[in-house]
């Protein structure tokens, strides 16, 4: 699928604000995806779509969430995070995406993951550090994720869960696993110093 194409798909689903921030998404994750040598096409279109079902009503997601027995223990939790798995099996049911990289860069945006792919982590720090974005910390990831794409990412679940706490707001356990995923790979060695 082209860009264009893609754009305009996505642009019906999204308000004007949030279009424009996903053309912020969309070219970050591009420049990304080729600093850290993930598939440049599926970053575009990870990126373009990651917020397909950001506006869907809340009943809709969590009837989908319930029918296609995605984890319901998203349920017990922010619905912010519902329209990323349901955005997932929206744009492969209504726009006919089924390449499963594209899919889980966009199911993993909010929560992240353990062994998160490069193009996933590239399309979660996009989203995180796009141009529009303007909130305590951004800088120190955006200025990270030239230098270290697992020390960005790791920074940026730093602060999404200092930021909850502070907030009494509950946390997704799959965003405690990635931020301890990371932590030890890091702590451990295993990851490469442009971290991939």
């Amino acid at each position: 699928m082209e860009r264009h194409e893609a754009l305009a798909i996505v642009r019906k689903q999204l308000t004007e604000h949030r279009y424009q921030h996903t053309i912020g998404v969309m070219e970050t994750a591009i420049e990304l995806a080729k600093k850290y040598g993930a598939d440049v096409k599926k970053a575009e279109l990870a990126a373009i779509f990651h917020d397909y079902a950001k506006f869907r009503p809340k009943e809709e997601m969590k009837r989908i969430i319930i029918e296609q027995n995605m984890p319901s223990d998203l349920l017990q939790y922010n619905a912010e995070l519902w329209h990323a798995p349901v955005g997932a099996y929206l744009v492969k049911t209504e726009v006919g995406i089924d390449d499963v990289d594209i899919l889980d860069a966009i199911r993993y945006h909010t929560s992240g993951r353990a062994n998160m792919t490069v193009l996933e982590k590239v399309v979660y720090l996009a989203d995180y550090i796009e141009p529009g974005r303007a909130f305590p910390g951004v800088d120190e990831v955006r200025e990270l994720a030239q230098q270290n794409l697992d020390l960005a990412l790791l920074k940026a679940l730093q602060n999404t869960i200092s930021f909850l706490m502070k907030k009494n707001e509950a946390i997704y356990p799959d965003t405690f696993y990635t931020y301890n995923d990371l932590a030890k790979k890091i702590k451990g060695g295993e990851l490469l110093n442009d971290g991939t």
